[in-house]
């Protein structure tokens, strides 16, 4: 086992370990991905103001999300296709998430069901949902996720028709995955994984196949799903599923002022600042650099997040800096799940909360909840 000292280290051992198709998934942005390259590299230009002779005593990273208790300003994000990077993906990230104190959340398009997760789970997890033309199955995956436990519904804005993604094009990564002589040859490298999802009966879509009349399996769930994400989507939507819930709502996908004023008229309780990943609209602002102005806009009448780019503790520091209340990691739960499973993921939350703290304190601070665009050198951001 090589010594795990970064999210790259993660990143390096899941490629290996990973099939192509599905670690080229969840490693890509649309087109010619500058948008996904933006995420990170806008990140790393932000420089830090070093502090000295500051107590750094006593530090803590614990502060709130939506009203929860959080052992760190993180959030581990939905992800599709989660189950595929490791055999039952969800119910690992689920449980590393649950022991080291910070919320998990499941994707509507995730392998292992809300089910699933909810008997392999104590707290609370929080479910993402897509808005789909057939409206009696968003009202029945709203009541699973009650059922479920879940303690928040996340909504994904930015979704209604798909971003090109010209790897998974080349990859063949339909539903089901198209069994090329590449893709074949490729598992063949891949003796762990292949062993792990043998020993798995979770290889499907759980929280749509037997879910829906006629989808019974992964070759009719591809025809249903082409037609069901609904390019009609809008705020009377957000509105109609805010009363079917009930509860907290946090909307995903916002890049734009005008569109973070409207979600907090909404009435939601949190806003995320995203574009995807990259994955959809190529030339889109990064994250972070879309972060100060939409948090400016909405002030504090809605908790504002961000999604994007983070690889390291210092990746959410500046964004807290620039007022975000907290942050949502993907790829850097992926890297660390295809990595080393459950192990991996508990990993990459304790580099990013080891690496937060210290530079935290190297800035100045020992309490996250006072950290302020002061610790950020002028002219960087």
């Amino acid at each position: 086992m090589p010594v795990i000292t970064c999210i790259e280290d993660l990143r390096v051992l899941a490629k290996k370990r990973v099939p192509r198709m599905f670690y080229d998934y969840a490693d890509s942005g649309s087109w010619t991905e500058s948008t996904y390259r933006a995420n990170q590299s806008d990140l790393e230009r932000i420089k830090l103001r070093q502090r000295v002779a500051v107590n750094m005593e006593g530090r803590s990273l614990r502060t709130t999300m939506i009203g929860e208790e959080v052992a760190m300003p993180v959030a581990i994000a939905p992800t599709g296709l989660t189950g595929m990077q490791h055999a039952d993906g969800e119910i690992l990230g689920a449980r590393a998430a649950e022991k080291f104190g910070i919320p998990f959340t499941l994707s509507t398009m995730s392998i292992c069901s809300l089910e699933d997760v909810a008997a392999a789970t104590t707290r609370p997890f929080w479910f993402q949902l897509y808005v789909m033309r057939d409206r009696a199955f968003i009202e029945s995956l709203i009541e699973r996720a009650r059922a479920a436990r879940c303690s928040a519904l996340v909504l994904t804005l930015d979704l209604q028709i798909l971003g090109q993604r010209h790897k998974d094009i080349k990859n063949g990564l339909t539903a089901p995955p198209k069994p090329t002589l590449g893709n074949l040859l490729n598992l063949a490298t891949k003796p762990r994984w292949c062993l792990g999802m043998l020993g798995t009966k979770r290889r499907e879509f759980g929280n749509i196949v037997g879910h829906v009349k006629g989808v019974e399996n992964m070759s009719s769930l591809s025809a249903w799903t082409a037609q069901q994400f609904d390019p009609g989507l809008n705020w009377g939507d957000v509105e109609w599923i805010k009363k079917r819930w009930g509860g907290k709502l946090i909307l995903k996908g916002i890049l734009d002022a005008e569109d973070a004023r409207l979600a907090r008229d909404s009435g939601a309780d949190a806003l995320i600042v995203s574009n995807h990943g990259g994955r959809q609209l190529d030339g889109a602002m990064s994250s972070i650099a879309a972060l100060p102005g939409i948090a400016e806009a909405v002030g504090n009448d809605i908790e504002v997040w961000m999604d994007g780019g983070i690889r390291s503790g210092q990746d959410v520091l500046k964004a807290i800096a620039l007022g975000a209340k907290g942050t949502m990691i993907g790829r850097a739960f992926l890297y660390g799940l295809g990595a080393m499973g459950e192990a991996g993921v508990t990993k990459t939350l304790e580099l990013i909360a080891n690496e937060l703290a210290l530079t935290m304190a190297f800035t100045g601070h020992t309490d996250i909840r006072t950290v302020d665009r002061g610790i950020l050198l002028p002219g960087t951001y």
